[in-house]
């Protein structure tokens, strides 16, 4: 009976890696509650008071932070939260990073000061960073969907390659860490098996749907412009330009075998990745 398993709390439960991480706790009648501000109980990284009452009764926590660790004011939060999730008896906590981000390695310093701080009295807590690739899945359920469907991806990204990371994979390791012994204070860098150019990635993805898909480079100021066009908030524009003028200058490019290690199978490469999205109907629309 699941009664007598320890509670998880998934934060984004109803994201790309919070939602399949869900999916696999509940196929083994693990207990799990779902922290997010439109699922399950309500949870707002900027409303405080609604993290206590997610914590009730937890003994894991898998925390992704919304919308990204390099945000103002993703490090105080991210420290915070730990330090009350340890003050209530959470004894596991598993960080969702991203590669390449100044912000998010504070991030996980600050979590990791804080699950360590009750260790002395015997109330600190196991942590694990999952620091991740760029997703798979952000062709196919994130923002750069539209443009899949349109024909035209149009990116301030050039020639560097990025080693795109399936979020069935992340899910699959957040799984173990968050069950299996063996995975404390270790930061795991998990990337696909190999590095694509985002005009390679786009050209896969044709392939796998038999129509015109192709990555057009624009300048980081047509890309700024194109989103504002579209009403997209200027703190996410701001992210965004961050995130392909930094991330994407090479530092990322470069592969690991962590999957290997967490799992005991090679991460799942793109050309599977885009060929199982496509029939699943993923880039059917009009």
């Amino acid at each position: 009976m699941t009664r007598h398993h320890p509670m998880t709390l998934v934060l984004g439960g109803t994201g790309k890696t919070g939602s399949r991480l869900v999916s696999r706790l509940t196929a083994r009648d693990l207990p799990v509650r779902i922290g997010s501000r439109s699922g399950g109980l309500p949870f707002d990284w900027e409303r405080p008071a609604t993290w206590g009452p997610a914590l009730d009764g937890v003994h894991a926590a898998y925390v992704s932070y919304y919308p990204d660790l390099a945000v103002p004011g993703a490090v105080e939060a991210v420290g915070a939260f730990a330090e009350l999730a340890v003050a209530r008896g959470v004894r596991r906590l598993v960080l969702l990073s991203g590669r390449g981000e100044d912000e998010a390695l504070a991030c996980e310093r600050a979590l990791a000061a804080a699950a360590e701080s009750g260790a002395g009295a015997g109330a600190g807590a196991d942590w694990t960073v999952l620091r991740c690739s760029w997703f798979s899945q952000n062709f196919s359920e994130g923002y750069l969907l539209g443009p899949v469907l349109a024909g035209e991806v149009a990116l301030p990204a050039g020639s560097v390659g990025e080693p795109f990371l399936d979020a069935d994979d992340i899910a699959d390791v957040a799984a173990a860490v968050l069950t299996e012994d063996g995975h404390a204070g270790r930061v795991y860098e998990l990337t696909g098996p190999r590095l694509l150019t985002f005009a390679e990635a786009t050209a896969t993805i044709a392939e796998a749907t038999g129509r015109p898909v192709r990555h057009v480079r624009i300048s980081p100021e047509e890309f700024a412009a194109g989103l504002a066009a579209e009403q997209v908030p200027a703190d996410v524009i701001a992210f965004l330009d961050y995130l392909f003028g930094t991330v994407l200058d090479g530092r990322n490019a470069s592969v690991t075998d962590d999957v290997r290690r967490v799992l005991g199978r090679p991460a799942r490469d793109f050309a599977d990745f885009a060929r199982a999205a496509a029939a699943s109907g993923a880039w059917d629309g009009e």
